[in-house]
């Protein structure tokens, strides 16, 4: 056993213990901590933002690189705090219009690429030329599981005979993914608690 020396060691793992100290009961040690995590974060995140924003995304391209197309941004960036002066409030809807018309019409193409598109392309392939029989088997399985799930979707027709089979072949697929990403976001969190009892193991007492 080898205590860490170092005073932020001890500062995050006390600040780990209070945060474990939530599964003993709600405590004050627990409040310090969830205060503490709030605060730093939104701290650390206001800067990096008003960094990324007004320096990398305003200044160099206006300032340094001469580009004159972004005062137009700039002025659109202080539009958005008219919402802090009730007469001129309405002027932050400009901007607010212009974000979201922006954000869809990037984000509608890119979703529809990612989620639409790459699942046609990949259900729909030659389960017979995929190189290997599981690859084949693992295939079809993907191709019939997408189908009887968007035919459990289907509510034009009444699911019975081979449309409530299908349907309920989609069902049993639906219940795997939803597991499997349960069953994922169950392991991420393992991932992190490890993490955290390698740090109060290894780094804090030096037992690894």
């Amino acid at each position: 056993m080898h205590l860490s020396p170092e005073p932020g060691v001890w500062l995050a793992a006390i600040l780990t213990l209070a945060g474990f100290s939530f599964l003993w009961k709600d405590n004050p040690m627990f409040k310090v901590m969830e205060h503490m995590l709030v605060g730093v974060s939104a701290g650390y995140y206001l800067v990096q933002y008003a960094y990324s924003a007004i320096f990398k995304k305003l200044y160099v391209p206006l300032v340094k690189q001469g580009n004159l197309l972004f005062a137009g941004c700039a002025v659109l960036g202080l539009m958005a705090f008219a919402r802090l002066f009730p007469k001129r409030s309405w002027l932050s809807r400009y901007p607010v219009a212009f974000y979201v018309a922006a954000g869809a019409g990037y984000s509608v193409p890119s979703t529809i690429q990612a989620r639409v598109i790459k699942q046609m392309q990949v259900t729909m392939i030659n389960v017979f030329d995929q190189g290997s029989l599981g690859a084949g088997v693992s295939s079809f399985l993907l191709f019939v599981g997408v189908i009887t799930v968007l035919l459990y979707f289907f509510f034009s027709a009444e699911h019975r005979g081979p449309l409530g089979a299908a349907s309920k072949i989609g069902i049993v697929t639906l219940m795997i993914g939803f597991g499997a990403s349960f069953g994922y976001t169950v392991m991420s969190r393992i991932t992190l608690l490890i993490g955290r009892f390698q740090f109060l193991l290894g780094d804090w007492l030096g037992f690894l």
